[in-house]
């Protein structure tokens, strides 16, 4: 089962991975995209959550994000990285700017918006 959510900035993300990555939920892993306007979170479990987890989650995960349908080109990109291509091949060919896909993880991120900011000389909101 997956989750999929948008969030406004690195620190929503980065506040969402943790709460993930502290919880007793039975996360098999975490993908995250920067887009222009935003970051893409999907949570993908190894097993069913129960009622009260899933609960739970959608009621912490909405306090920080918005739900999200995934589009068809979102879709096909992550069904690639499931699928075991690699982050840079299905960067290459979706156009998508994977940042962290696997255990949840905040490294990625922060080092993602600290090189980013240092090639652009300001920080976006985004990257906030």
């Amino acid at each position: 089962m997956d989750y999929l959510y948008q969030l406004k900035n690195a620190t929503s993300i980065v506040n969402a991975i943790e709460y993930v990555r502290d919880s007793e939920l039975p996360v098999r892993l975490v993908t995250a995209i920067h887009q222009i306007d935003g970051w893409v979170l999907r949570i993908q479990m190894r097993l069913l959550p129960s009622i009260p987890q899933h609960r739970e989650l959608r009621l912490a995960m909405e306090e920080m994000a918005i739900p999200l349908p995934s589009s068809p080109r979102l879709q096909v990109a992550l069904w690639n990285l499931d699928m075991g291509q690699s982050a840079v091949s299905v960067m290459q060919r979706h156009q998508v700017a994977i940042v962290s896909h696997g255990k949840p993880d905040t490294r990625d991120i922060e080092l993602f918006c600290a090189e980013f900011t240092k090639g652009l000389g300001y920080k976006p909101e985004t990257l906030a």
